[in-house]
């Protein structure tokens, strides 16, 4: 493996450009979306960026809490700054991450880039606004091993922050995907993939459904659920029948019983 360059200068002062540059990529979305660029916090988030082959742009490590020779071979990034503990404790997001920063490439995320299964096994998230729940989704459709995770009509930027942290990670690990209604049901409709959607409208409990054929599992938001335009795409509504007098749950919640279920269907991967 190629090694990252070494240090060519240390950065004290919170003015400096290149600080300012990640605050503002910190901060912004519209930053991130014309830069195409995010910031990525820890050794753990960073280096399962690097294998899912993310390009990282800088490297920021503070001296004092992280050997950097313990990473250089691990981690390549286009240049590699050193900053002061007091400074990396200014720009940090998070209060635990090793003292650890990266600027790193973001990525398209086009449905016609997925790459799928012989059997395709997806999860459809319709405008998820909540950056920890998308998160959550994410862990959630990492641990069920979805081929990938779309992002119906989406509202929210998929490398704020707050997703990044609550994902640890799993927005590397995961396919995603971005798209309107229309191009993702002609996308569906091309690759022969079933729709079941969370839904209380025409439905059927999920344990009656045969996941085992190319198929989709869709969720809405908490607050709304599915819209009435995306359950025109769908294939059949789906329903977890509950027992209590609460007729809500998480949608992360919701959306790991109905995965898991079609996972167990589907067979489990030692």
């Amino acid at each position: 493996m190629t090694r990252i360059k070494r240090m060519h200068k240390k950065i004290t002062s919170l003015s400096n450009p290149v600080i300012k540059q990640l605050l503002q990529l910190q901060q912004k979305s519209k930053v991130r979306r014309k830069q195409k660029q995010f910031v990525v916090e820890g050794q753990r988030e960073i280096t399962l960026a690097v294998q899912n082959e993310y390009l990282v742009d800088t490297l920021f490590f503070a001296e004092e809490l992280i050997d950097y020779n313990a990473i250089e071979s691990t981690i390549m990034a286009s240049q590699v700054i050193a900053i002061s503990t007091a400074l990396y404790e200014k720009v940090a997001y998070r209060g635990s991450t090793e003292g650890l920063i990266a600027i790193v490439q973001s990525k398209e995320h086009r449905l016609q880039d997925l790459n799928f299964s012989k059997n395709p096994f997806l999860l459809i998230a319709e405008a998820p606004e909540k950056p920890g729940n998308i998160g959550a989704l994410l862990r959630t459709a990492d641990a069920a091993g979805v081929d990938a995770v779309i992002i119906a009509n989406p509202r929210t930027d998929i490398y704020n922050p707050n997703i990044i942290r609550s994902s640890v990670g799993g927005i590397f690990t995961n396919h995603i995907a971005a798209a309107t209604i229309n191009e993702l049901s002609s996308f569906l409709d091309q690759h022969s993939i079933m729709v079941y959607g969370a839904a209380l409208q025409a439905s059927v409990p999920y344990t009656s459904i045969d996941f085992n054929q190319p198929c989709a599992i869709a969720v809405g938001t908490e607050a709304d659920g599915l819209s009435h335009e995306f359950l025109e795409i769908t294939d059949q509504n789906i329903i977890i029948p509950m027992q209590g007098k609460i007729d809500s749950m998480n949608v992360s919640v919701a959306a790991g019983i109905l995965l898991f279920e079609a996972r167990k269907q589907r067979g489990f991967v030692s």
